[in-house]
């Protein structure tokens, strides 16, 4: 008599529940897809609550397109700011007033803007209130993926509650010291740049006009994104990199000395700044996982990739993995977390991810520099590549996922 496999319990067990890992969810379950997403840590889904992510997250065009595609994007975009301008800012000379400021307008490759940004901690609220709509999604906390067993047909994946669960697929999105990717044997290269990000927001008197504005001195980039006003003023995400000791010792200023010196880093290019949030600090560094997949196993977001904070790379990076993967699961459902599937999404996304490593790393050092003679060189390529009417637009069609 011919014995029949059991089939598996769910479809696909995603190991983490930050913004990548809920997106993950939303993604495969709009396929019609069974899906276990757990997460160690309850969601913060408050602004003002203890742990809340203070960050934002600039969503790309091809994000957003993803985030329309899988049901989304309809409840993001009453919170959204547009990012219509990127505009570059050197502040390198003796003092940090600026000296050369280039805008990239988006109007110059497409009708839309660069992208939309929004605060991670309401990112976080708005993500969970829609897998709990979904019956195909089973969303929990307080628990994690301890270990993955692969086998021919399926994954055996081990929770920390000691349960266990058979998947077809595993997707680790669990950050970037991944249990998953540890237990698969999979190595990472690892850069570390003795920074440090201090992130908050501000208000100011004067409109940001849905302009991000990355100001360069040296120790790292200091960024205002576009956020809805707070309060009745302006209001900007601030990711502010800086060498370690310097970020310590800002975080231990008094608001109103924090306040004084964030106005001062940012040339008072919007007017004093006003501390509106809590400050979180987070390390830099760069990192890319050896491989993508492992037998029933897909890395993506943190687990595969960490990059700093630098032309909102970072989450547009994850959510590209995440494309891919859909892409792959809706063209063959039969193949979800077979070999041929996971090899054709290592293939596809870890070289594009070592390139833009690779350029984001260089913009960080290039933004470090502490010799003025340096700084004056960045100037001077900075005013160079602008000029160059289409290396201009091919740089911000690379910003937004062309291919180099």
């Amino acid at each position: 008599m011919m014995m029949t496999a059991t089939p598996a319990e769910t479809d696909i067990v995603i190991a983490g529940g930050g913004i990548a890992g809920l997106a993950a969810a939303a993604a495969f379950s709009h396929l019609g897809l069974r899906c276990l997403c757990v997460d160690p840590e309850p969601p913060v889904t408050e602004r003002d609550a203890t742990g809340a992510d203070l960050r934002s997250t600039a969503f790309l065009q091809p994000s957003r397109n993803l985030l329309a595609r899988i049901g989304l994007w309809d409840r993001l975009a009453p919170h959204a700011s547009a990012l219509q301008v990127m505009r570059i800012v050197d502040a390198g000379g003796a003092t940090p007033a600026p000296r050369l400021t280039r805008d990239f307008d988006a109007a110059e490759i497409g009708d839309h803007p660069f992208g939309w940004n929004l605060p991670n901690w309401l990112l976080r609220r708005e993500f969970v209130a829609a897998l709990a709509e979904r019956t195909e999604v089973d969303h929990r906390t307080g628990v994690a993926v301890s270990d993955v067993l692969p086998r021919a047909e399926e994954a055996v994946v081990s929770l920390s509650d000691g349960t266990q669960i058979r998947a077809r697929m595993v997707v680790a999105a669990d950050g970037r010291n991944s249990t998953v990717r540890q237990r698969a044997g999979i190595g990472v290269r690892t850069t570390r740049y003795a920074q440090k990000a201090l992130a908050f927001a501000v208000t100011h008197d004067t409109p940001h006009d849905n302009v991000s504005t990355e100001i360069h001195r040296s120790g790292g980039p200091f960024t205002l994104v576009p956020l809805p006003d707070h309060d009745g003023k302006p209001c900007s995400a601030v990711v502010w990199m800086e060498h370690g000791p310097e970020a310590h010792r800002l975080m231990a200023l008094s608001d109103a000395s924090f306040s004084a010196a964030a106005t001062a880093r940012s040339g008072a290019l919007y007017g004093p700044l006003t501390l509106a949030s809590r400050r979180t600090l987070w390390p830099i560094i760069s990192q890319i996982a050896d491989r993508f997949d492992a037998p029933r196993t897909a890395l993506m977001a943190e687990a595969a990739h960490v990059v700093p904070p630098i032309g909102a790379q970072g989450l547009n990076m994850s959510l590209a993995d995440l494309t891919v993967l859909l892409d792959l699961a809706e063209a063959d459902p039969d193949g979800l977390g077979t070999a041929p599937m996971l090899a054709a999404y290592h293939r596809a996304r870890r070289p594009d991810v070592a390139a833009r490593i690779a350029g984001v790393d260089l913009l960080n050092r290039a933004s470090m520099l502490e010799p003025r003679p340096l700084r004056d060189l960045r100037r001077a390529g900075l005013a160079a590549l602008y000029g160059i009417s289409p290396l201009r637009r091919r740089l911000m069609q690379m910003g937004l996922g062309a291919k180099g």
